[in-house]
């Protein structure tokens, strides 16, 4: 096949970064560029538009290439339920959920190499190039007779391999070495090397890439720099950078709950282009006296995670902030949350806790069923707070919600024929199954509106992300064709 491979000497390397980039220099080249990663491990998933999941960064990377994402992008989504324990996600649907012993020693050599070489047949016959990700090591020597994401698909691609390794963490003279030496054979593939997260004077660099280049005999082809004024999605939880510091003086302190089970954190980095919101991490250490708002995130297991919040305290708080004023908002297992009662007698979400008290701050009882929803989803806002707004998201959920009567509350959206969410009258306390809500510009700026009004701070006109997004692809993929 025509295209590249990007691995990494460790996870949050620099991966999916670096295949974004690359993606859109060659859709700027006028190439129809797929991106493409065999297996994805990650709760931060995309829905497309036949309602299928892939990972967030092929979703991002796909942007990035002006293609729509499809399942092709990435046909073995894994989304893991506990330590051992993971959803098979396969070309967008559920396929099973199995213990990792069980997953490597069935699927990947049989189904997942299968569905594996059907899409890269697919890709080849409809782009004209393919930039590939890999996934944590390629020199995982335990897995490595049984791996489909890493070298193994640079051979069934054939395709040329550069090695990406992170120099700000320390020691990636020796992860590049040792991944080398590890490669054996593979080795061969590797056709350059990129130091990604590099601060201060490349001058003073300038021995260590002779060092590695004379030892290893691969070319360093890229140094890229540590970029700071870059917004791109993350791929997964590993990496935090969505909690940051505002430099402005009136400023929104928005606290994230730091639940166990965290999906979909995207949900939350889309506040990084408020100048004025400052967010954080909310755990038992927390002063709620200094934040204004929460945000409750989706989880892999809403039961599990509302238990978390009762043990550690954390809910009493949330409760207790909501009660003096503060705003509150759940997201899709957080608006589970916030409800009465969660049931799963069937132990569809877990198989620890068959029902569980909620916050209580919302007026709905959840009960899980087998069937999973998974769709995209648009409509327009009626909560009279925030109302008359366009909404698209999508939905990713096991659990049913049922609204009891309560004349305090009201739905936040009107789909075609059904409402979703659901908010008291002041809408200090909310919850909705759409995820990327606030991905809507218009519907983010209302709520902080509601939030700088009752600060006493000056409403704030619209931030257009869209437009924002596009000039940070451009201005990576610059940095990229600069280094």
């Amino acid at each position: 096949m025509k295209g590249i491979m990007i691995q990494g000497t460790s996870s949050d390397a620099g991966k999916s970064f670096l295949v974004t980039a690359l993606c859109r220099i060659f859709a700027n080249e006028g190439f129809k560029v797929c991106p493409f990663k065999s297996q994805n491990m990650s709760n931060n998933s995309y829905v497309t538009l036949d309602g299928c999941e892939i990972g967030r960064a092929q979703g991002v990377q796909a942007e990035a290439a002006k293609q729509e994402p499809s399942t092709l992008m990435n046909p073995i989504l894994l989304k893991p339920k506990k330590d051992t324990h993971s959803e098979i996600v396969l070309f967008g649907k559920t396929h099973s959920a199995k213990e990792g012993k069980d997953y490597y020693k069935e699927f990947t050599m049989g189904e997942g190499i299968a569905a594996v070489r059907y899409a890269l047949k697919e890709i080849e016959e409809n782009f004209d190039l393919i930039v590939i990700e890999g996934a944590g090591s390629p020199v995982e020597m335990n897995l490595n007779d049984r791996e489909i994401v890493n070298m193994r698909i640079a051979n069934e691609a054939d395709v040329p391999v550069i090695l990406v390794t992170d120099i700000d963490r320390g020691g990636s003279m020796g992860s590049i070495v040792g991944t080398l030496e590890l490669l054996g054979k593979d080795k061969k593939r590797v056709k350059g090397i990129i130091f990604n997260k590099f601060r201060g004077d490349l001058s003073l660099f300038e021995d260590g890439i002779k060092f590695i280049e004379d030892y290893t005999g691969v070319k360093v082809v890229g140094v890229m720099p540590y970029l700071k004024d870059i917004i791109i999605e993350n791929e997964d939880n590993l990496s935090t950078d969505y909690y940051y510091k505002s430099k402005e003086k009136e400023k929104i302190i928005l606290g994230v709950v730091d639940v166990p089970f965290v999906s979909n954190n995207t949900d939350i980095e889309i506040f990084r282009y408020e100048n004025d919101v400052q967010i954080q991490k909310i755990d038992v250490f927390t002063d709620f006296s200094k934040l204004d708002a929460v945000i409750i995130p989706g989880t892999k297991s809403t039961m599990l995670d509302t238990a978390h919040l009762f043990k550690s305290g954390i809910a009493e708080k949330i409760i207790s902030f909501y009660q003096k004023g503060g705003f509150v908002f759940g997201i899709c297992g957080g608006y589970q949350m916030l409800g009465q009662k969660i049931s799963d007698e069937n132990n569809i979400d877990n198989n620890e806790i068959a029902e569980i008290n909620g916050l209580a701050l919302l007026p709905i009882n959840t009960y899980f069923v087998s069937e999973k929803t998974v769709k995209r989803v648009h409509g327009i806002s009626t909560h009279p707070a925030v109302k008359d707004i366009e909404l698209s998201g999508y939905e990713i959920h096991l659990g049913q919600s049922t609204i009891l009567e309560d004349d305090n509350f009201s739905p936040i959206t009107k789909f075609e024929d059904t409402f979703d969410g659901l908010a008291d009258k002041d809408f200090k306390v909310a919850g909705t199954y759409m995820h990327n809500i606030f991905h809507n510009d218009e519907f983010r700026n209302s709520w902080l509106n509601l939030i700088r009004e009752l600060k006493g701070y000056a409403r704030k006109e619209l931030v257009n992300t869209n437009t924002l997004k596009e000039k940070d692809y451009e201005k990576l993929a610059a940095y990229a064709k600069q280094n």
